[in-house]
């Protein structure tokens, strides 16, 4: 069973900067993608950035595009998004996800960690 765990999250002022990471656990080769979600309160869960873990392509959504950085190590097997000019509406819990494939929808990933709370004050 592929696992998840997050870590990094926290509570910072806007403009600031944090950088998450995700350790995978027991990955199986059906393991093409890595997503990073975020569901703020009263919200559906919304996906941020995906890599390719074969290849390393990326892909941002316009929540994050131009300030966020999505990586991975495939010899640390960890996934990381580093978040820059953070801003009060970042404020929600923050799930790395494990999929086939790239995909948008929370559906399309098939494991999820435990999630990290990410709070922006202004």
């Amino acid at each position: 069973q592929v696992q998840l765990v997050e870590s990094g999250g926290g509570l910072v002022q806007a403009g600031g900067s944090l950088r998450l990471s995700c350790v995978v656990s027991r990955r199986t080769s059906s393991i093409q993608a890595m997503g990073w979600f975020r569901q703020a309160p009263g919200k559906e869960r919304e996906l941020l950035a995906a890599i390719s873990w074969p290849f390393g392509a990326t892909y941002y959504t316009d929540f994050v595009k131009g300030r966020s950085t999505i990586s991975r190590d495939k010899a640390e097997s960890t996934v990381s998004l580093q978040m820059n000019s953070l801003k009060p509406e970042d404020t929600g819990v923050y799930y790395c996800a494990a999929g086939e494939r790239m995909g948008t929808s929370p559906h399309q990933y098939d494991y999820w960690g435990q999630g990290t709370q990410v709070t922006v004050s202004s």
